[in-house]
């Protein structure tokens, strides 16, 4: 069985840092997309950031492009989140593809696997 499991999330101050990380188990996405995505509350679920394959290409929304890096490392996903600002508040999920990319990085749809989720609150 596939599971992500997120952590690192919690109530920071703007312009602070967090890094999210991500396990996965059940399955090897060595060669496989993985990413972040976050929804804010009312909001629809957002791209954030992705990395194609361990030691491959990544990408980012332009909201998050200077202040966020992701990274892999084996089996696990990460996120360093700096210069943090209220807007970034949001539950930050970890996603995975089983395969290819039909719809694109950024797209929700492109993903297999989801973490159950981890807050990240940003206060002003």
């Amino acid at each position: 069985q596939v599971q992500l499991v997120e952590s690192g999330g919690g109530l920071v101050q703007a312009g602070g840092s967090l890094r999210l990380s991500c396990a996965a188990s059940g399955r090897n996405f060595n060669r496989n997309y993985m990413g972040w995505f976050r929804q804010a509350s009312g909001k629809e679920r957002e791209f954030v950031a992705s990395s194609s394959w361990s030691g491959g290409g990544t990408y980012y929304a332009d909201s998050v492009k200077g202040r966020f890096t992701i990274s892999r490392d084996n089996a696990k996903v990460y996120l360093q989140m700096s210069s943090l600002k209220p807007e970034d508040t949001a539950v930050y999920y970890c996603a995975a593809s089983g395969g290819g990319i039909t719809y694109g990085y950024h797209s929700p749809r492109s993903y297999n696997y989801w973490g159950q989720g981890t807050q990240v609150t940003v206060s002003s």
